[in-house]
């Protein structure tokens, strides 16, 4: 019995063989969907279509998709893949505005947009939201109180918070946020950023917000601003944030929940 269970284990070089195999398989089909992202360059060129290609909504939702394999792997690889797929099809560009933790601020970059697009790490958050006005760009700023960055956002209603990074909860706690000219839509689990000048304290704003059936929860506070997250997703004119405190109010955008693994 102990000689059938030695000849069923497969020999170093059987599985070595299995691996090659498995590496030509992946490297056909990596080929193939790198073949079929230039085929959609192409497509919007001929239509007069030369926006940025990214898609935050759609992106959110084929992750939720690969979690049904609890492996954050699996999510690193298909951010390469996208990341790759992408570039491809623009001059696909970060910047980055690390403030007091700007190697963090990078790595979550980098977990949440691959290593394809390039990477500028820039001295400002004036100049990362620069890159952010530029075609095909995405600034990446930390989600801070010393820097209220995100106040300027409300002057500035084509740039939109799209995502939070990191985006799994395993790789610790939300700590940037990216911003681009893209449409934000809803994706099923989400949270809305929203800025308020309301003298009144955090605990005060939230408490009146949540007799309006809204959470919400203080992630930074400088200059007379606040930034709450507010937990589902919310348009700009919502009734009930138009009723919340604040004369200057606005919401800046919308990123999905972090994800479970």
């Amino acid at each position: 019995m102990g000689s059938d269970a030695a000849d069923a284990t497969p020999s170093l070089e059987e599985v070595r063989w299995r691996l090659d195999a498995i590496d030509g398989e992946l490297l056909k089909l990596l080929d193939e969907r790198a073949s079929l992202a230039s085929a959609v360059a192409a497509a919007k060129r001929a239509s007069g279509d030369t926006g940025f290609g990214l898609r935050p909504g759609r992106e959110a939702q084929i992750v939720r998709k690969l979690l049904s394999a609890p492996d954050a792997l699996v999510i690193r690889i298909w951010r390469e893949i996208m990341a790759d797929n992408l570039a491809r099809q623009g001059p696909y560009q970060l910047g980055v505005f690390g403030g007091r933790e700007p190697a963090r601020v990078v790595e979550l970059t980098r977990l949440r947009f691959g290593t394809a697009p390039r990477l500028s790490l820039v001295p400002t958050a004036q100049d990362a939201l620069a890159v952010a006005r530029a075609p095909w760009g995405v600034a990446v700023l930390p989600l801070a109180s010393d820097t209220p960055w995100w106040g300027r956002l409300l002057a500035e209603p084509k740039l939109k918070v799209f995502a939070a990074l990191p985006c799994l909860a395993t790789w610790g706690p939300q700590a940037a946020l990216a911003v681009a000219e893209v449409e934000v839509e809803p994706t099923g689990g989400d949270q809305t950023f929203w800025v308020s000048d309301s003298p009144k304290s955090a605990a005060a704003i939230v408490e009146a917000l949540g007799l309006d059936g809204v959470a919400a929860e203080l992630v930074a506070e400088a200059g007379g601003l606040k930034l709450f997250s507010l937990s589902g997703f919310f348009q700009a004119d919502d009734e009930r944030l138009a009723r919340a405190p604040g004369q200057l109010t606005g919401v800046i955008g919308a990123a999905p929940e972090q994800f479970d693994v």
